[in-house]
């Protein structure tokens, strides 16, 4: 019988993956908004590809990020590139802030480096974007 419960809330969270991922942002956005832009790697101790916030939604972003942000000026987001759904982080750089773009997402999308992506990207308050997150 064990066994049988395992693979029932084994099914359960992957169902709760499924539906938050398909299910649209239902909370007030802090911000939302659209943007094409192109992917870029930048060296570290390991390869990071990131789309940089045009600047005409910087502001937008550090409107948000009083309420949003974690510390250290990174913003949590729900971002889609090419239709492809996922949550991160934008991380601040300079003047503007980054997107980074999972291994998984540029996987699943064939995205390289230097391909122009369609960006979407909603900002909610943190206990909002909690909320969300599905628990696996």
């Amino acid at each position: 019988m064990p066994t049988i419960v395992r693979a029932g809330e084994a099914i359960a969270r992957t169902l709760v993956a499924i539906v938050w991922f398909v299910m649209p942002f239902d909370t007030s956005p802090l911000a939302r908004f659209a943007f094409v832009g192109e992917v870029f790697e930048w060296r570290g101790p390991a390869p990071f590809f990131f789309v940089a916030v045009p600047t005409d939604c910087v502001d937008e972003v550090r409107y948000a990020a009083r309420i949003a942000s974690y510390g250290w000026g990174v913003v949590p987001v729900h971002a889609v590139v090419n239709e492809i759904p996922f949550t991160t982080s934008l991380f601040p750089k300079g003047d503007s802030y980054l997107l980074p773009v999972k291994a998984a997402v540029r996987k699943t999308g064939s995205i390289n480096l230097a391909d122009r992506v369609t960006v979407e990207i909603q900002i909610t308050a943190k206990r909002d974007f909690d909320e969300q997150r599905p628990t696996i």
